[in-house]
């Protein structure tokens, strides 16, 4: 069994009778983020718009943590639409309502509708870090290889 951590949440009004994002299984990562658009006004997002959408929600992160909101792989796969600043990240300081920013890169506009599984929320652990200048840097096998250097061809 897993433990879970407990993370507060406040359901704002244009929230209300949404489900709250859980994981979907004992093992996944993500926490399914639903679109908190009016239900009698989907939002439309033609070929190549953007739009940040809103989920209902502010949520206090543990101290340590980040929020990474991400793609959904079906949504991304199916219909090309992905989150455009992926992965976002919430700090554990943000108090705001939590939106996704999300893009159509498909060839069909796409109707986000009220309740709609648009991105999942993975909270993680973090090392706060102060960066120290050095003249030289301990030697590697890789060294300065850059893309592609770890792959043979």
């Amino acid at each position: 069994m897993i433990d879970l951590t407990d993370v507060r949440v406040t359901v704002l009004p244009h929230g209300e009778g949404l489900d709250l994002p859980a994981h979907a299984e004992p093992h996944a990562a993500g926490l399914d983020l639903r679109a908190a658009v009016p239900a009698d006004a989907p939002l439309t997002l033609a070929p190549g718009a953007h739009a940040l959408v809103p989920t209902g929600l502010q949520i206090a992160l543990p101290d340590g943590t980040e929020g990474q909101v991400r793609p959904r792989s079906g949504l991304a796969y199916k219909k090309g639409v992905t989150v455009l600043n992926s992965p976002g990240t919430i700090d554990s300081s943000y108090r705001g309502e939590v939106g996704v920013l999300l893009i159509n890169h498909g060839a069909e506009p796409f109707v986000v509708e009220r309740g709609e599984r648009i991105a999942q929320l993975v909270v993680a652990r973090y090392l706060p870090v102060r960066l120290v200048p050095v003249a030289d840097l301990d030697a590697t096998e890789r060294g300065a290889g850059g893309f592609g250097s770890t792959g043979t061809a």
